[in-house]
């Protein structure tokens, strides 16, 4: 359908490949046929038209050199065969004319049709032995080779896109902090402005000032300021907590926490540890605690 719409120019060389041999076999199938044409000239016949289509395909394959040779000699028989078969000789030494416009182009073969044809025998063995049903085996033998060559350029497709999007999901995970969703954002952002003012309250810092409180029916007005606030305190409260935990035994981190950790990251982007901190539950962790221990996750995960 491409093909037909957009042009074969705009098509992939394998794409290509499969809508000529959709001609070539539809011709071959009326190949015995002789009032069937598929060209706008009448005198040519169906196979002679699946020479041309033929032609095209060996431009496009580069592989199976001898199949595509024994297939091309056949079509070429299989022309002037059929019109002798039907009683044309006229007509079937008119083909070989056509077929043969070099004259050092395989030059025995034109001249042992040649020969035939003014015999007027169209069932000497020569003719037998590259018979009909021989042309249709040798190109059921290449349509399974070109479905075979399809399929696994399929597989190697599809592996290849997966493997792309699992390498960009990767990248996307570890560069771009994901975006944080307004709905989620409003309904934790007074649980967030309570938190901080409890923490400055009990960890003053000379750089603190006193927020106005904000209305209700403003929030929307001032939700950026309150955020900036909200991380101003985090920073706050990081500094006072990292003193503390410096003096105090380590504590090992849990299975829950590393999971914790890790939906984190994905939610908020690496980096954003305080926000990290803040939506999950942690056992007395500081933002560089978290730091440290992605860090260490990620090596794990690279052993």
């Amino acid at each position: 359908m491409t093909a037909v719409i957009n042009g074969l120019s705009k098509i992939a060389t394998q794409q290509k490949k499969t809508v000529y041999l959709c001609q070539l076999l539809t011709r071959i199938a009326k190949g015995k046929t002789l009032d069937c044409h598929f060209e706008n000239d009448q005198r040519i016949s169906p196979l002679e038209s699946a020479l041309s289509i033929w032609t095209l395909i060996e431009r496009e394959d580069s592989k199976h050199d001898k199949l595509h040779e024994d297939i091309r000699r056949l079509i070429q028989i299989q022309v002037v065969a059929v019109h002798m078969e039907k009683g044309y000789f006229k007509e079937a030494a008119e083909v070989l004319e056509r077929l043969f416009t070099d004259l050092e182009s395989n030059k025995p073969l034109r001249m042992k049709l040649a020969t035939i044809i003014k015999s007027k025998d169209p069932y000497v063995p020569f003719l037998q032995n590259f018979s009909y049903n021989l042309l249709i085996s040798k190109i059921k033998s290449y349509v399974e080779l070109f479905m075979k060559d399809s399929e696994t350029n399929f597989l190697i497709q599809a592996a290849t896109e997966q493997v792309e999007a699992k390498e960009l999901g990767a990248t996307m995970l570890q560069k771009e902090p994901a975006n944080v969703n307004e709905t989620k954002e409003d309904s934790n952002l007074e649980t967030n402005q309570s938190f901080m003012e409890e923490q400055s309250i009990t960890n003053p810092s000379p750089g603190d000032v006193r927020k106005p409180t904000v209305r209700p029916h403003s929030r929307q007005k001032h939700r950026k300021s309150s955020v900036l606030q909200n991380l101003n305190s985090l920073q706050n409260v990081d500094k006072h907590a990292d003193a503390w935990a410096c003096g105090r035994k380590r504590q090992r981190w849990t299975y829950a926490e590393d999971l914790q950790l890790k939906s984190g990251v994905r939610e908020f982007g690496v980096g954003n540890w305080a926000k990290i901190l803040v939506h999950g539950e942690f056992n007395n962790r500081t933002s560089v605690m978290l730091k440290d221990r992605w860090r260490t996750l990620c090596r794990i995960d690279q052993v």
